[in-house]
């Protein structure tokens, strides 16, 4: 007995150990050392090439990008199901796309669909695997050459070649921002190439060619599939090292070799600017891949990989002679209506400047309603977009990536991620809740070609001139014959005001709301209205061109953050600070860059805004032939329905309902309370007496929001665009 004992304890023991070396480590022996290395992907010049089993033929990386968000949980969740997958790779393929491009490692999830889906599919959906590496590390004190980020980064490419070949085992945490399980199916056969590393932090680039750039060894590397240049930096050697090492370890192990590109995006381009562009942008680093080559031993080759949006970095905006960057005849890129589209020619630069295929691994516009930055030559802006705009612009810019002679191109992205922030409303909300909630302001949300709207299976309202889903149990107040009725859902409170017989839509109405206890004014003296309670908005109803949201200076969210950049005063200054019960009610404004200098010419000059709280008319039911996903009210026979997302009327939280606080009573900032009811009122603009206002009760839906899938109505117009040009 004790014999058997000591022999199963020893099977186990050895069991454990070589699951541990083998699937967790990586540990392996090669017993084939001179065996065939195979490859199903080339390059040649600037063409991406991949052998379907007829030969190698040009390959056109048609692409989306893919994250791991979903409404209800943090992307670091991996929570999407398998169902989930096969059901957007079938959409995807469906759309024309043939290449889905993703950033790290998934949960085990992802990869059984994807091997289902691909498995008995004449016609495979392909992938691009990429590699993250921990921006918080990035964003530390540390160089890049810190064994925290480097060595990592190293382990990580291993872990991915594994995973794609179905060996390996991850526990969660083991790596970082990465999903975990159990990877058992070869997928390899489907995966074209390899992104390594993400948009470099200019600053960590830097300070590591700074730090290095006059120590031996640091600025070359040579190894058996990657070298560098005798005009490489720090940086690129180290990146040459990882993606030789990453391609010796698939060789070895594996006997395959696939495409290999490093991350890059003009904040690191390889391009020199006038001074005034580099000091306004800041631009302090460069990463040039052609610094980088390759041997005869690596069979399949790399490719250059850019993330290009049309609307920021627009370096070559602000270039008064092209020729100055290295173009020649601007007006090759001259559109009808005489601007010249940056976007084409800054594409032109990259091809022009590099000897491999190029591959614009992001490109996309956002239809969420706020606005982050603008394309001032062509109109495709980050933000405030329908979708019939967004599906326009995504052609404009693939058919501008295609004329310069690129690879392909990968849209980003798939579906809409709740979780995600932006740089100009980012501190009006709570950071830590934002999957729980649909910011339509917060344009960062909204790439994707996949919206989830809010509701199991339909939204609980739409604009769009129907107000069949509106019944008695909604009215909030009733006034000098108007009604006013409300509601809300994980994206928007809606309001209808109806007024019986009556053509509403020309007529002037005002509905004042009380959203904070800690704010607000019993008067308007704008508009000499007057209300029962101390009011922090007003939705001014003037027709359909001229109709939008007021704020109570007080409550302006925009001035106690941005005081300073957009009037020059500091509004926490004593003589500046806004009287509690101010009759003032302002225009509904958000930042959208921080100063004009490059344009002006002033390098004082204040930042730019523009008003997001101007409503817009149209037809917000997808539904709808004439459909305007911008939409935020319109006209029936005697009534008006209006929608606004949260984020406009100042809450932080609705899953919680919290709202900002007063931002001058010891606040200094956007500081959070929460409520339980907002009060609202109706009347036309000329009524005397005090407006009355009623509760809205509002409870909240916390960590559990409804929502369901939607095709944008970009989605249809890239793919009658990808299958009419396949």
């Amino acid at each position: 007995m004790k014999k058997f004992i000591i022999t199963v304890a020893i099977i186990i023991v050895a069991v454990v150990t070589f699951d541990t070396l083998y699937y967790r480590m990586g540990v392996f022996v090669d017993l084939h050392p001179d065996a065939e290395v195979t490859t199903f992907t080339q390059t040649i010049d600037d063409r991406i090439q991949v052998n379907k089993g007829d030969g190698f033929k040009n390959f056109e990386i048609k692409g989306v990008n893919m994250g791991s968000g979903y409404p209800g949980r943090w992307a670091t969740e991996f929570n999407i199901d398998e169902e989930t997958y096969l059901k957007w790779f079938e959409q995807i393929q469906e759309m024309g796309a043939n290449t889905i491009r993703i950033y790290t490692v998934q949960e085990d999830t992802f990869y059984n669909a994807f091997w289902e889906y691909n498995r008995d599919n004449p016609e495979p959906l392909y992938m691009i695997h990429g590699v993250w590496v921990n921006d918080y590390l990035m964003n530390s004190h540390r160089d890049m050459f810190d064994k925290d980020i480097f060595v990592n980064f190293q382990d990580d490419c291993r872990d991915m070649i594994d995973i794609i070949h179905g060996n390996k085992k991850l526990s969660p945490g083991d790596i970082n921002s990465s999903g975990s399980g159990k990877y058992k199916h070869d997928i390899s056969q489907w995966v074209i190439g390899y992104i390594l590393g993400v948009e470099w932090e200019d600053v960590s680039v830097a300070y590591t060619d700074h730090k290095y750039e006059k120590m031996d060894g640091y600025s070359s590397y040579k190894g058996k599939y990657m070298y560098t240049s005798d005009d490489a930096t720090p940086f690129e050697a180290l990146l040459a090292e990882a993606g030789d090492k990453a391609i010796e370890y698939e060789t070895k192990r594996y006997k395959e070799q696939r495409l290999v590109a490093f991350s890059n995006w003009p904040t690191t381009d390889p391009f020199d600017y006038p001074e005034n562009i580099t000091k306004y942008y800041m631009k302090c680093a460069k990463v040039d891949v052609e610094h980088i080559k390759t041997t005869d031993s690596f069979k399949s080759g790399q490719f250059a990989s850019y993330h290009v949006y049309p609307y920021y970095p627009d370096y070559l905006l602000y270039v008064d002679d092209l020729e100055e960057v290295g173009i020649e005849n601007a007006d090759v890129f001259k559109t009808d209506n005489g601007k010249i589209n940056t976007y084409r020619a800054y594409l032109s630069l990259l091809t022009n400047h590099h000897s491999m295929p190029v591959l614009i691994s992001e490109f996309g516009v956002s239809t969420g309603r706020g606005m982050a930055q603008q394309d001032k030559n062509t109109g495709r802006n980050q933000g405030n977009m329908s979708e019939k705009e967004q599906g326009d612009a995504l052609i404009e810019c693939y058919e501008d990536i295609m004329s310069v002679g690129c690879a392909g191109g990968c849209v980003f992205s798939w579906q809409d991620e709740w979780f995600k922030r932006t740089w100009n409303t980012m501190y009006a909300i709570n950071m830590r809740r934002t999957p729980y909630w649909s910011d339509y302001q917060t344009n960062e949300q909204y790439f994707g070609l996949l919206s989830f709207d809010p509701g199991k299976k339909k939204s609980i309202c739409y604009v769009d001139g129907d107000d069949s889903e509106w019944s008695r149990k909604d009215v909030v107040s009733e006034n000098d014959s108007l009604t006013l009725s409300a509601k809300y859902d994980e994206k928007f409170i809606y309001f209808r005001v109806k007024s019986q017989g009556n053509d509403i839509s020309r007529e002037k109405l005002a509905i004042p709301l009380d959203i904070t206890p800690n704010s607000g004014s019993n008067y308007c003296s704008n508009n000499s209205l007057k209300f029962e309670r101390a009011s922090d908005f007003i939705i001014s109803l003037d027709g359909k061109s001229n109709s939008r949201l007021l704020v109570q200076e007080r409550y302006e969210a925009l001035r106690s953050t941005y005081s300073q950049n957009i009037w020059g005063y500091d509004t926490y200054d004593k003589d500046y600070i806004p009287m509690k019960n101010s009759s003032e009610f302002v225009k509904v404004n958000m930042i959208l860059r921080h100063n004009k200098a490059l344009e002006t010419g002033d390098p004082r000059a204040l930042a730019e805004v523009y008003e997001t709280g101007k409503l817009t008319y149209g037809n917000a039911n997808p539904e709808s032939k004439s459909f305007n996903s911008l939409a935020d009210f319109m006209y029936g026979d005697d009534f008006v329905e209006i929608k606004l997302p949260w984020q406009l009327l100042n809450f932080s939280d609705p899953s919680r309902m919290e709202i900002h606080d007063d931002y001058y009573d010891g606040n200094y900032g956007v500081n959070h309370i929460n409520i339980d009811r907002l009060y609202a009122g109706i009347a036309r603009m000329n009524y005397a007496k005090r407006i009355h206002m009623n509760a809205v009760e509002l409870e909240g839906w916390d960590e559990k929001p409804t929502s369901h899938e939607r095709l944008k109505a970009s989605y249809y117009i890239m793919q009658k665009y990808w299958r009419d040009n396949n």
